[in-house]
């Protein structure tokens, strides 16, 4: 495996790995989100650059926008669910407690 494969998959690996490991606040979740999209960023546009082809520079430019979407959305909810329940733990998120 080259060098550089190797890291973009171990920048995209230790996010999921501290998704599955801290998952106590909202905050850290959207964090582990978001470095999963800026790897996935980074490889879309280096694997653009690398095939030289006009086709492919809008992919991470579409990849970037559905991003930005993606973390307004998940501060929306944060702020919502922290007026809510007073707290941005993922236990109070439970929709079966009574």
């Amino acid at each position: 495996m080259p060098m550089m494969t190797f890291i973009l998959t171990m920048s995209f690996m230790f996010p999921i790995l501290g998704l599955m490991l801290h998952r106590a606040h909202l905050l850290s979740a959207l964090l582990c989100l978001e470095g999963m999209m800026l790897a996935l960023y980074v490889s879309l546009s280096l694997w653009a650059s690398q095939l030289e082809s006009t086709l492919f520079f809008s992919i991470p430019m579409f990849m970037l926008t559905f991003s930005a979407c993606e973390a307004g959305t998940g501060l929306a909810l944060m702020v919502s669910t922290t007026r809510t329940y007073g707290s941005d733990h993922l236990k109070n998120l439970n929709l079966l407690q009574c």
